[in-house]
């Protein structure tokens, strides 16, 4: 069964239930996903030209980060790049980066700690 599109309503309430899977990946949000064998795909959504770079949001649509650099010559790009490589969305505010050998756990961990207020 194909997913629902964005923006449609479905009658189903099974739709948007999250269900459990054998790997307990359900008790992240969905903007972390898990790649074989040891990647996991994050869901960003980025603003650029911002006054200081910084994680603001970790929710299921996608963690907001905040870059101090501009959206030209891909110097936004480059400073979100510095430690993680771009799955796609190079030029849009929304992005899929990769980051090898961690796990879920510890992607979620790390973003929840740069995400809360210092």
């Amino acid at each position: 069964m194909a997913p629902a599109k964005k923006g449609k309503k479905s009658n189903s309430a099974t739709s948007t239930t999250a269900k459990p899977t054998a790997d307990n990946t359900s008790s992240f949000p969905s903007c972390l996903r898990l790649l074989a064998p040891s990647s996991v795909a994050i869901t960003i959504h980025a603003k650029h030209g911002s006054k200081s770079a910084s994680i603001t949001d970790v929710s299921d649509e996608a963690v907001r980060v905040q870059i101090d650099d501009p959206a030209r010559d891909g110097e936004a790009n480059a400073a979100l790049l510095e430690r993680v490589s771009l799955g796609s969305g190079y030029k849009s505010r929304d992005k899929v980066v990769i980051v090898e050998d961690m796990t879920q756990q510890s992607v979620f961990q790390a973003l929840s700690e740069a995400s809360k207020p210092t």
